[in-house]
């Protein structure tokens, strides 16, 4: 799917949505119970693709559904003050979208509150003849239908308005009176509005929550626990977040109620969008980013970018950071990204996170951010600053051959610049390099044999001795033996490959032999 055609369906997505809205206030107005039934089934198969659909009105959570002759078929519950009044089956000749099943459970609750109000409003006109009680109670009724439909006006027109969660917990404080606080499933504050507001918010218990959570599923409306009113922003089957309405006294009446309720169908729908956008951003950014890196135009990257909100015209530079698993990794580093304030762009390239960011990059911060995200230290290959899109393939590679390196080095934790790595750049040139494996023979293959044959580790313990430039104790220390040990060990490797460690010519050619090894073992990338 192109961004065009995503853009499109996220539109019609939107004007399906202000559609219900509209169908909402309109069966709320209306008086008949045929006339709603009508409305919905008239309107459900705009909603999405179905083959058949059909109201089966039945009072009682017992009600018995049929379902039609189709390869899929659902029943939706028409819910409403008072219990269950039904289901509304749609059939389809195959699974339709997520999003016309979201849209048809929206239809379907309308239909349940508008038939709802349609008997009690009914039922008052009945009344109408009855004594000054009668005639209060209907008084009550249509008050309460008329602060229903305030309702529903007021919670379209923040939708419409684009008010976002603290809108939608603003809009039911006004309505109730009462404190509402906006949380994720895990029961973070994300908006609060109206009086009450605890300071500081409580942490819930997270066996508790998870148990909470799953009562408000299998009830499928507000549910009461701890002197609040709990609605879930529940698309699907996913839980998007929770809207809470404060009652500590346990007197929230119906209205508050139908006002929670209709808050929590708006913001399911704002958190759904708000998801969809944010998923929308960041493959596009990725795949900016794999463009950039593979090599594009610079007019498209340009543009593409500005549309992202982010300047290519500035300097940049490629960073590759590896050693931990990619998800995790790339996870902290747009925490890192966002902790350093950096005008930067993020992809993945096989195991490896790619960072775009504004030149020149402070390492030692991102190297530092990282690692208190994750817990531990990880590696980073820099790649040379790019002018302009045409500089980032390159860019890219010596920012992987760097990371290489680094990762294949003594201490694999840290950042390497490619223009540091000196003659190692000859070595992690990549490609067939016949010479450089008969190098590595020449100067390893009798240690490499051995080990091979006795199962012996003396190719890593001369490693280590180099790595640290000749020092004892820092090798014995890092191979676990004792120094007479490795005194042992370093009089093999003399005897076996032929060469005096303590030849300056041979010692270096071993360093490169070496290193040259570890990198030939390494994944290409």
């Amino acid at each position: 799917m192109t961004d065009e055609d995503e853009v499109a369906r996220l539109r019609r997505q939107l004007s399906d949505l202000h559609g219900l809205f509209v169908l909402g206030m309109l069966m709320t107005e209306t008086r008949d119970a045929d006339e709603i039934v009508a409305l919905a089934l008239g309107s459900a198969p705009a909603l999405g693709p179905c083959s058949s659909v059909e109201a089966q009105l039945a009072a009682g959570s017992e009600a018995e559904v049929v379902h039609p002759v189709t390869a899929w078929s659902a029943a939706y519950p028409l819910h409403g003050p008072g219990g269950l009044r039904g289901h509304l089956v749609v059939g389809a000749d195959a699974a339709p979208p997520a999003e016309a099943e979201f849209l048809w459970r929206v239809l379907a609750h309308q239909t349940g509150t508008s038939l709802a109000n349609a008997e009690l409003h009914q039922q008052a006109l009945a009344e109408t003849a009855a004594a000054d009680a009668a005639k209060e109670r209907l008084a009550a009724t249509v008050s309460d239908l008329e602060r229903t439909v305030e309702i529903h006006e007021a919670l379209a027109r923040v939708s419409a308005a684009g008010g976002g969660e603290a809108g939608i917990a603003a809009a039911v404080a006004e309505l109730t009176g009462r404190g509402v606080a906006v949380e994720d499933r895990f029961g973070n504050l994300r908006a609060w509005a109206g009086p009450g507001r605890p300071d500081p918010y409580p942490k819930p218990d997270r066996r508790g929550r998870a148990e909470l959570i799953r009562r408000a599923q299998a009830e499928g409306r507000p549910l009461r626990a701890d002197g609040r009113l709990v609605a879930l922003a529940q698309p699907r089957d996913d839980v998007l977040g929770v809207l809470v309405l404060a009652d500590p006294d346990g007197d929230a009446g119906p209205l508050d109620t139908v006002a929670l309720q209709h808050g929590a169908v708006v913001l399911a729908m704002e958190l759904a969008h708000v998801r969809t956008l944010a998923e929308t951003e960041l493959r596009l950014r990725r795949d900016l980013v794999s463009d950039l890196t593979t090599g594009t135009d610079e007019a498209g990257a340009h543009l593409r970018a500005q549309a992202l909100g982010h300047d290519l015209h500035q300097p940049h530079q490629v960073l590759a950071l590896g050693g931990a698993e990619t998800d995790e990794l790339a996870d902290a580093v747009d925490a890192a990204v966002t902790r350093l304030n950096l005008t930067a762009l993020t992809g993945r390239r096989s195991d490896t996170v790619l960072l775009l960011a504004a030149a020149p990059v402070a390492t030692t911060d991102l190297l530092a951010a990282v690692g208190d995200r994750l817990g531990r230290a990880v590696a980073i290959g820099v790649g040379r600053i790019c002018s302009s899109p045409a500089d980032y393939p390159e860019s890219c590679r010596e920012a992987l051959l760097a990371l290489d390196v680094r990762l294949n080095s003594a201490d694999p934790h840290g950042a390497t610049t490619y223009a540091d790595l000196g003659i190692f750049r000859l070595l992690a040139a990549g490609g067939p390099n016949p010479e450089l494996h008969a190098f590595v023979q020449q100067w390893l293959g009798a240690l490499l044999e051995y080990d091979a044959r006795h199962r012996s580790d003396l190719v890593r313990t001369l490693i280590e001795y180099l790595e640290r430039g000749g020092n004892y104790d820092e090798t014995a220390q890092a191979v676990a033996v004792h120094r007479s040990t490795l005194r042992y060990r370093l009089q093999r490797i003399r005897e076996i490959s032929g060469y005096d460690l303590a030849d300056v010519d041979s010692r270096f050619n071993l360093h490169v032999a070496t290193r040259a090894w570890r990198i030939l073992q390494g994944t290409p990338r």
